[in-house]
């Protein structure tokens, strides 16, 4: 069973197509947001931030977030093996 029995969980909505899903079943993604003032030259502001984002499972499996994940993980096995 990969859902805890915690009663009722919160809900979150999907980043993508908007649907609603448990929060223990959502699958969360670190998204940067960078915002600058296009200036050209010293007045120029750069703010860079961080957002965790909730994708339902069926937006998470088309917009490969899941095969970040495991590249990611393929890559850090590689190098313990050779490292």
């Amino acid at each position: 069973m990969g859902r805890k029995r915690r009663g009722r969980d919160t809900l979150e909505r999907c980043a993508n197509c908007g649907r609603t899903v448990p929060r223990d079943k959502a699958v969360e993604d670190i998204k940067r947001v960078r915002y600058d003032t296009d200036l050209k030259g010293d007045d120029n502001v750069v703010h860079t931030e961080f957002r965790t984002v909730h994708y339902c499972i069926s937006c998470a499996k088309h917009g490969r977030v899941f095969e970040k994940k495991k590249r990611e993980a393929r890559r850090r096995k590689e190098r313990e093996m050779y490292g």
